[in-house]
């Protein structure tokens, strides 16, 4: 641990030295969090037209419906909560975007500036070498998702009515914020990892971590047509399959780093 650590505080302070590297993350974590709060309070403040007329709304009985408890925030407060939820997943996107771009360019970028060598002819194993490689993509990913939450449910707040805020502090939106979201940065990370490996540009790697990103949208755009709907226990399989993921990927890609290989192929 004490050789995983040294690399990672060495990782950390480079990526503190190259700040553009979370410039594609920012984008979209920007874009993440203004796309609920112009649908869901910008655009009826324009047109002056509210979201739900009624309590007989026909989307504003089937929500009460499921979630019984939210009568008490009124049709409108209802269509804004429910609006909240589903942009949830739409969170998880800007930490993915981290995790590629930092661990895209953390391998590739070591091997284009001929300091890989001297780290794998150190007593660094495969594993060591990395663990310190993922954490130094991951922790910042996190960092970036901690802060958009708070940001997100802050904005809430501040802008939707009242007791909107109380329904994100509920088991759906913490497993997507707390769990789902970081097993999906590790997923992406892993991934443009395992490409590093063979790749000769940092570009190639995001693509492959871009995969990650699919799902997701996908999961966003059914749930937001009402295909799907999910609650606790589909979420919960989500992170189990996430987790087997990163799992099987962190295997791969301690299979696919071939130190010989890289040593003699950028000499």
């Amino acid at each position: 641990m004490t050789r995983v650590e040294a690399l990672l505080r060495k990782d950390l302070l480079e990526l503190r030295a190259h700040p553009g590297i979370f410039v594609p993350a920012l984008l979209t974590g920007g874009l993440a969090l203004a796309l609920p709060f112009i649908v869901a309070i910008g655009i009826p403040i324009m047109t002056g037209d509210a979201l739900a007329s009624s309590p007989d709304d026909e989307m504003v009985s089937d929500i009460w419906s499921a979630e019984p408890s939210w009568r008490m925030l009124g049709p409108e407060g209802t269509v804004q909560a429910w609006l909240f939820r589903q942009f949830l997943l739409l969170l998880t996107l800007s930490p993915v975007a981290a995790a590629m771009s930092v661990a895209a360019s953390s391998i590739v970028g070591e091997k284009q500036g001929r300091t890989l060598e001297p780290l794998l002819a150190t007593p660094l194993t495969t594993f060591e070498l990395l663990a310190a490689k993922t954490l130094s993509a991951l922790l910042p990913a996190l960092a970036l998702q901690l802060v958009m939450s708070a940001l997100y449910v802050a904005g809430i707040a501040v802008t939707a009515a009242p007791g909107v805020t109380r329904t994100l502090l509920t088991p759906e939106p913490l497993l997507i914020m707390l769990v789902v979201g970081p097993l999906a940065a590790l997923a992406a990370l892993q991934l443009a990892v395992c490409m590093s490996s063979r790749a000769s540009d940092p570009r190639s790697a995001q693509q492959m971590g871009a995969l990650v990103i699919l799902p997701l949208a996908a999961a966003m755009v059914l749930q937001l047509m009402g295909a799907v709907d999910l609650g606790a226990r589909e979420l919960l399989a989500m992170a189990a399959l996430l987790a087997g993921v990163n799992v099987v990927l962190a295997n791969v890609s301690i299979a696919l780093f071939d130190r010989e290989s890289i040593l003699t192929r950028w000499r």
